[in-house]
């Protein structure tokens, strides 16, 4: 009767070990899937970043040009 209660025992942490393992695995394959498209979200944050820093140069380059019209037709205080 010990012996079969035993098996038994080992029989259910086996599976149970199987099952843990499964978890583990799939666990991983979803941990995978979120830092690639952690990534992704990295790479266009960074040519956002890039977007604005250009957009900036351009404010200041008509900025720039702008000051020199109302200079050029004495709008300018």
């Amino acid at each position: 009767m010990t012996d079969n209660v035993e098996n038994l025992i080992l029989e259910h942490l086996k599976l149970l070990r199987n099952e843990v393992k499964a978890q583990g695995i799939k666990m991983d394959e979803q941990f995978e899937s979120v830092r690639l498209r952690l990534s992704s979200i990295e790479s266009q944050m960074a040519g956002i970043h890039t977007d604005i820093a250009i957009m900036n140069s351009r404010i200041d380059k008509f900025e720039s040009r702008l000051d020199r019209i109302e200079r050029r037709l004495e709008l300018t205080a």
